[in-house]
């Protein structure tokens, strides 16, 4: 029992070394980026700028706006909408009275190359787009007048093969929307870090901004050999860095307008996030173990308490509260610059509870719900499920009898 007792002590520290570790790539990566030199190369080639969008997202009006007042010589911005009658046809079409000066275009028939419908909406906007730097990005995000100049900017460097970004969440304000916003700090930003420091490289990108060219989209078969793929962004950059390219953070972060959701809302599109990575990182995924923090805390604080130490049980908890907190705060609030973090940070453990939740049913499923449709994960794949009727199907007279 003693052994036992002892391990699960040892095994409750792991996540601590993490939190460190985290800390430490946060705070390089966020004090190299200010003792950058503030001079830009003046790189400044065309670029299409590639909206895949469905629906109206939480104010989509202002975050497509933000991308036609950019301050850069030469740029068009695509939609690629499936239906006709999507509302957010609309939008596009005030936007185009509105900014008369900025070339935007949209794209309504996509044929369908995979079962990813975002990766053919990306696969026909390529094939349109003008101009050979590429930059992607989801239509909840909204951006600075210099935006495409820093995303483009590292591209001056032949070495480079895709830029993607960091983003700072703009809150719709309830308690699901405000748990949401702390996933970037708590989570993406220093997993992110961590694995660019032990690899040496970055090798995915990030959907809210994945920037290429043609030639290097070229080279990894087009978003045509990644339609069937869940985790597109994922894929892209991971392509791109087995093609000996880097992949670059931009300096500055974008923005992500997070709508007001419900419970089951977040918690199924997190749990679909699992699932994919799961598919593509089962290593990674089993990894994250040693990354939560909270269960271990309180297994560890309750083994303490088994032996009669007091003070052990409470040094456990205030260590995860202490290191976990101050993850967060250093990157959202000191690294990215949301002022409005110290408003939510009592939130992190609720967030903590939620993500192991997730994290567990995330080993029991390969099924989501995307867009409509049931899927299967496998490999990184998108397999659809088959809807069985619960009709039965007409008897062959009964077709003849209809169609005479």
């Amino acid at each position: 029992m003693q052994i036992a007792i002892t391990a699960v002590l040892l095994l409750a520290l792991l996540p601590f070394f993490y939190y460190l570790l985290s800390l430490y790539c946060v705070l390089g990566y966020f004090r190299g980026t200010r003792n950058a030199s503030e001079a830009k190369v003046s790189f400044m080639p065309p670029a299409s700028i590639l909206k895949p969008v469905r629906g109206l997202d939480h104010e989509a009006y202002e975050n497509f706006a933000s991308f036609c007042r950019l301050d850069y010589p030469e740029y068009e911005v695509l939609f690629a909408v499936s239906d006709n009658d999507d509302q957010v046809c609309a939008i596009i079409e005030e936007l185009r009275a509105d900014f008369p000066s900025c070339s935007i275009r949209m794209i309504t028939k996509i044929p369908r190359v995979g079962t990813n419908d975002k990766v053919n909406k990306l696969s026909q906007l390529v094939q349109k787009a003008k101009y050979d730097f590429l930059v992607m990005s989801d239509s909840d995000v909204r951006v600075e007048p210099d935006y495409l100049k820093e995303v483009i900017a590292p591209f001056a460097n032949p070495e480079v093969g895709a830029v993607t970004a960091f983003y700072k969440s703009l809150s719709a304000g309830n308690l699901m929307s405000n748990l949401d916003a702390l996933g970037t700090y708590m989570d993406s930003v220093p997993a992110a870090l961590v694995a660019k420091n032990i690899e040496g490289k970055l090798r995915f990108a990030f959907g809210w901004t994945m920037a290429t060219s043609k030639k290097n989209l070229a080279q990894i078969g087009g978003w045509e050999g990644m339609a069937n793929f869940h985790s597109d962004d994922f894929e892209l950059g991971k392509r791109i860095a087995e093609r000996g390219y880097r992949v670059e953070l931009m300096e500055k972060t974008v923005s992500m307008v997070l709508p007001k959701v419900t419970l089951s809302e977040n918690f199924h599109r997190e749990l679909r996030w699992s699932i994919g990575l799961r598919s593509v990182r089962p290593l990674g995924y089993w990894g994250l173990a040693s990354t939560h923090g909270l269960p271990w805390a309180l297994v560890a604080a309750a083994a303490a308490l088994s032996i009669g130490s007091v003070s052990m049980s409470v040094s456990y908890l205030a260590a995860y509260l202490i290191l976990r907190i101050g993850l967060t705060w250093t990157t959202g609030r000191w690294g990215i610059g949301d002022r409005q973090l110290a408003k939510i940070l009592w939130l992190v453990p609720v967030r903590d509870a939620i993500s192991f939740i997730i994290w567990i049913k995330g080993f029991f499923s390969d099924k989501i719900f995307w867009r409509g449709t049931n899927y299967r994960v496998r490999h990184g794949e998108l397999i659809p499920i088959p809807v069985l009727s619960r009709n039965p199907a007409p008897r062959p007279e009964s077709v003849s009898s209809v169609a005479s």
